[in-house]
Parts: C-alpha cells; structure tokens; sequence
C-alpha cells in the first residue's frame, strides 16, 4: 500500500515534491501512526531552501511536529493500544548505551536522528515510530493543537530549563518566529516581562505575540532593555535563524546576565566576542527536549495555560504543502499545518 508525501530528496535549493511513499513495516518495538496533523517547521523551510547545517539521509520525508492514532503495534510494545491518540517526539533513533542516553538526556545524543532528516518523517499518512517516543493526548486537545507541542518543548527547554528566568526580570526575545514567540510566552509564564524584537516585515508576527502579554518592537530594542536600571536585561533568548543577532544579545544582556541560543545559524560570527568576557556573561545553548519536558507541556496544553492557538495561521492539505511553506517562509503565518487526507 502506497500513500503520497512531501519528500526531500536532493540538497539542491528547491528539491521538495509529493512522492509516492511505501507504507511502512513496523519493527517489534514500534507503532504504527495514522497522521492526524504535522506542523511544518522552520527547519522544513532550511531543508526547501537548502540553508540547513545539519546532514539529511535524502530522500527523505519531512515532518517531525505530529500527532495522531495508533494503528498498529509491534509485538513488544506494551501499554499502548490501538486507536490511542499520541504525540510523537524527534529522537527516531538513538543509542541507548550512550552516556548522554544514561542520563536521560538522549537529546544530546551525537548519534541521535530525528524524524524528517535522519529518517522519514510525518508529512504523509503512516509513519513507524518507536513506543519510547509516544506521549498521551488529552481528549480535549485537538490534534491540530497537540502538533505544535514539539516547538512548545522547545520553547520550554530553552526557557524553563536551559534558562535562569525568574519572576520580575526582564527578558527579550530575538526572532519573531514560532519558536521566538513560543519562548516569549514561556518566560511570560515563568513571570518576567518580555519584549520580542523583529523586523519591519515581522510587524503582524509581533502583534501576535502581543496576545501573551508581551511588548513588540521593531529594529533596536536598546531603550527597553535599559529603561529599568540602565544595565541591560536579565537574559536575552536568541531565537533567529541567523548567527549575526547574537552580537545584538551581547549588545542588549545586562552584566552578569545569560543568553541563551535556540535559533540555529550557519554563517561565520565575524564579530568579537570579548563583550561575553568583559560582562561576565553566560551563554548557554539550547537544543531539542526529552521526554518530562514533553509531559510538561502537553499539561500546559491541555489546561489552557498555554494556548498555540494564536500562532497558527492555517490547516492545509499535504497537497497543499507549497501554500503553507510559502505563507510561512514571506512571514504571512507564524505556523503552518497540514492534513494529511
């Protein structure tokens, strides 16, 4: 049995196109996911655009922000039963005998590979999962919701744990896209005032993170970082896809301050670093989630103190993929979703 999904198969910029896919064939550890819906990822876009750094097993299908019904199961797998609506994380595989693995930390695993470059992922209609990435779905999450807890485990990780956020400080995001916005509501939960910084074409970006509470400014955002004590901000959260906005975190982190780089960024620094050692700094990177983080979140989903809802500009079908990755890559939509049918 064959299903159509959205493939990369070539590094070449634009090498993205609906393929006949094969239905998988489930070890003795997996299940297999009937696809509700799939968030599209910035990190989709990279891999469309060809600006990634980080390798791709082309080809390849796309996806790793999912969720959907199990509808079978391997023969090892316990405590899950068909028809159970499930969230999927990213670690497709990993070594259970790395050290990082040990500690529960499999995230960090550098042999780690992920839904939608290392394997294939969930732009399509059945994709294999391991039981070990499956979390619960609350009945009253819809699944176009309960994709997005991917990101929000990012956004999480970054924030809560990676991050010495406290009730009162004051916190700037860079990067209005979905993880900056995600992040920006992290730390609104966490207590701090945030402001969130983009660019003129992130305007309507910026007025949907003011839905959580937080102050959208475009270009420098010098005047807000220093209007309480002349200092700076407690921590900056790097959340742009460019490696050029972490000299705008030194410029803005008060002394003794921390920033923390989520955003992924290719190019060359090409600027001093000497503002880290002079202020003290601590710069922290952040990467990917694990499995408490994920319960985490989908609790905050669930009971409404999160609400994604804000942020998603649409639900296309698979075969609508382009329209949703160009309304996401002009900065029409903060987060796309699709349908598989």
């Amino acid at each position: 049995m064959k299903s159509i999904g959205v493939v990369n198969y070539a590094p070449e910029k634009g090498s993205v196109e609906i393929r006949e896919v094969a239905k998988p064939e489930i070890g003795e550890e997996d299940v297999l996911l009937e696809v509700a819906n799939v968030g599209v990822c910035g990190s989709d876009l990279h891999q469309w655009t060809a600006d990634h750094s980080w390798p791709v097993n082309y080809p390849v299908v796309l996806g790793h922000e999912f969720g959907g019904h199990i509808v079978a199961l391997g023969s090892r797998v316990k405590d899950w039963k068909e028809g159970d609506r499930v969230v999927s994380e990213t670690a497709a595989v990993i070594n259970s005998n790395n050290p990082m693995c040990k500690q529960g930390l499999y995230n960090l695993d550098p042999t780690r590979k992920g839904f939608g470059y290392g394997v294939n992922g969930a732009m399509t209609r059945f994709v294999k999962v391991p039981a070990r990435c499956l979390h619960k779905v609350p009945d009253n999450l819809p699944f176009e919701q309960a994709c997005l807890t991917e990101p929000c485990s990012v956004a999480y990780n970054a924030v809560v744990v990676n991050s010495p956020i406290k009730p009162g400080d004051r916190v700037v995001v860079l990067g209005p896209g979905t993880i900056g916005i995600l992040c920006a509501a992290m730390a609104r939960l966490c207590g701090a005032e945030v402001a969130i910084i983009g660019l003129e074409s992130d305007r309507g970006r910026l007025e949907i993170a003011k839905q959580y509470g937080c102050e959208g400014i475009i270009g420098d955002a010098s005047a807000w970082a220093l209007k309480k004590d002349g200092l700076g901000a407690d921590c900056i959260i790097d959340a742009a896809g460019a490696s050029a906005t972490l000299k705008i975190a030194l410029q803005l982190v008060r002394p003794n301050g921390h920033i923390t780089k989520v955003g992924w960024g290719p190019q060359p620094l090409n600027f001093s670093l000497d503002p880290l050692v002079q202020k003290n700094v601590t710069l922290q990177g952040s990467f990917s989630h694990n499995w408490p983080i994920w319960e985490k979140v989908l609790s905050l989903l669930a009971s409404g103190q999160l609400d994604v809802k804000p942020i998603i500009g649409g639900v296309w079908k698979l075969t609508e993929w382009r329209e949703a990755f160009e309304q996401m890559h002009n900065g029409s939509v903060v987060k796309s979703v699709l349908r598989p049918d």
